[in-house]
């Protein structure tokens, strides 16, 4: 049974990538452009947890969040940018 809804994430997971993508080719502003962006760090944000629940290593989780946090912070930067400009 945990085999799978670890593989039904997995679909999920990269059905989001592919939406992404999609929403990052088609986007028709700098706006949505970016929210694509930020939406694609946030699924691979729950791969590499998933992978780490797979592979049994917590470690990843630590890169997991680093990566949100730096996320976090460049989406921040790009949206001062849009509203103000450097």
């Amino acid at each position: 049974m945990a085999d799978a809804i670890l593989t039904a994430s997995a679909i999920l997971i990269f059905l989001g990538v592919g939406f992404g993508v999609l929403r990052l080719i088609l986007g028709r502003t700098t706006v949505d452009r970016v929210a694509a962006i930020d939406m694609l760090t946030v699924v691979s944000i729950s791969l590499i947890a998933l992978y780490a629940h797979v592979a049994g290593r917590s470690i990843y989780l630590d890169v997991a969040l680093v990566y949100g946090v730096l996320s976090f912070l460049a989406v921040l930067a790009i949206a001062r940018y849009l509203e103000r400009g450097l």
